[in-house]
């Protein structure tokens, strides 16, 4: 049996209707003194999830970050995932690598390469600002929508290498499985979708109006905290 779910009319609306589910559902802090705003820190994966973020992130009156997360692509088979990275953790497929033939010096190489693209982008969006602190604080992730939930997985395995007392996934749409990965997860301390369509195709199909997020778009949101 299908699950229809009325799709989004851009990145701003999923943002105000994912407000409004978090406004809902309380937000852990890992700590006693609760997750007032200035314990709060919100990230949205790049570039996709920023424009969502920055709405959620003046609701809440909260600082927002970029996290740029990079697919470790297959030497000359760059559409086969090996893994993904994001503030120099790395997370590998299975064995992916040993699978492809990849050697341990070429799957460094492919993390190099792809470390540097990270740093400069990060560095970029920021426009020379220190990165927002995470230590401590309850950071809510934000993407415009998880699939498999590979991306999350290695953003948040970045947040919690930097300290953050608590986690929160939050995204306007994405299927049941992908919940349930997360909402299982000892390192997830909850999980906010708006919408799970069934059957889940893609992330796109949630929205009207789904271009392609620009770097530009992405300066642009960081500009506004």
């Amino acid at each position: 049996m299908s699950r229809r779910a009325e799709v989004f009319a851009d990145r701003q609306a999923a943002g105000r209707a994912l407000v409004e589910r978090l406004r809902s559902a309380p937000i852990p802090s890992g700590s006693s003194e609760g997750a007032t705003h200035d314990r709060i820190v919100v990230l949205g994966l790049a570039r996709g999830g920023v424009p969502v973020a920055r709405v959620v992130a003046d609701a809440l009156g909260a600082p927002l970050d970029a996290l740029v997360v990079r697919k470790l692509g297959a030497p000359g088979q760059p559409e086969f995932a090996m893994g993904a990275l994001a503030a120099g953790q790395v997370v590998v497929n299975d064995d992916v690598p040993r699978r492809l033939g990849v050697s341990p010096e070429q799957f460094q190489e492919v993390v190099d390469r792809e470390e540097a693209i990270r740093i400069d982008r990060e560095q970029r969006y920021r426009g020379g600002a220190q990165p927002v602190a995470v230590e401590g604080k309850t950071v809510i992730l934000v993407d415009d929508g998880m699939a498999t939930g590979s991306t999350m997985a290695v953003a948040l395995r970045a947040v919690g290498a930097a300290g953050a007392a608590a986690v929160v996934i939050a995204v306007p749409t994405a299927p049941d499985d992908a919940i349930r990965r997360f909402t299982a997860d000892p390192a997830v301390d909850a999980v906010v979708c708006v919408r799970s369509p069934e059957p889940f195709h893609a992330v796109g199909l949630s929205y009207r109006d789904f271009q392609q997020v620009s770097d530009d778009e992405v300066t642009r949101c960081l500009r506004l905290r």
